[in-house]
């Protein structure tokens, strides 16, 4: 069963100002960007040679995660701020081990929802299903993610290169009081999923890219190794822990990715026990 959350008063694209999922849609070669997205893609590669490399590491750690949820048994899932439809998709790889999975899409650009209809289509035994929603109004996309998840049996959320984009002030974003209220929402047995871009590994590109970012009006905080681990507070981090992007259980492919060079993302995986 595929199918998108109604909301056509969402439609409106607006071209005047980049928005990071169109942002990313172009470091990851797709085509569905507005030449404001392509311009900051480009101000930002031009500071910062990783973020391509980053790109592509973090739709492979999030392909890997995701298996690794749905082998452990793991059949509701939650991707928020997932982007432009890429192949291959979340719902691709969770359903590719347990075809019955469900899954619920959830972003804040019309560009995603347009898409969403046309392209996230899953297996007939499960569930894909999209929700226009911002993950700032929890309780919003919660409940538009209700219509197909059951939030008794355990979920894995995702929320893969987003929390960089949200702040820490508590009279703003307060992304790890924010987190706290998503992890509360969730069935004991349940993931959470994230990666975050860090100014740790690569001081310099970061900071500017950072800044190349604030300036066109889209917030941007990379966060150290002891910011990012707090993500997980009181829940139970799964092997190898809090990690560098590619090192998160790495495929043959990571592990010659990581030749490359760096990629000044952390990622982690964590259990509600």
């Amino acid at each position: 069963m595929t199918g998108t959350e109604p909301d056509r008063a969402a439609a409106r694209v607006d071209t005047t100002r980049p928005h990071p999922a169109r942002v990313y849609d172009w470091w990851l070669g797709g085509k569905d960007n507005y030449p404001v997205d392509e311009e900051l893609a480009r101000r930002i590669l031009a500071v910062d040679d990783t973020v391509l490399r980053g790109a592509r590491a973090n739709r492979r750690f999030m392909q890997r995660a995701v298996r690794a949820a749905a082998e452990s048994g793991i059949r509701q899932f939650l991707d928020v701020g997932t982007g432009i439809p890429t192949e291959p998709n979340l719902h691709q790889v969770a359903q590719g081990v347990a075809p019955e999975a469900r899954v619920v899409y959830a972003d804040n650009d019309p560009i995603v929802l347009r898409h969403a209809e046309a392209l996230l289509h899953g297996s007939a035994e499960g569930s894909t299903r999209y929700a226009h929603a911002d993950v700032r109004d929890r309780a919003a996309l919660l409940s538009r993610a209700a219509d197909t998840l059951d939030f008794g049996q355990p979920v894995a959320l995702s929320l893969v290169a987003l929390t960089h984009y949200l702040d820490a002030d508590p009279d703003g974003d307060d992304v790890f009081g924010l987190l706290k209220q998503y992890t509360a929402a969730l069935a004991p047995g349940s993931w959470l999923i994230l990666s975050q871009v860090t100014a740790d590994l690569n001081p310099q590109a970061v900071g500017k890219a950072a800044e190349n970012f604030r300036r066109s009006g889209t917030p941007f905080h990379p966060r150290s190794l002891a910011e990012f681990a707090r993500f997980f507070d009181g829940l139970e981090l799964l092997g190898p822990g809090v990690i560098p992007v590619s090192g998160w259980r790495p495929d043959p492919e990571d592990v010659a990715a990581q030749a490359e060079g760096i990629v000044p993302v952390y990622a982690g995986v964590a259990r509600k026990p």
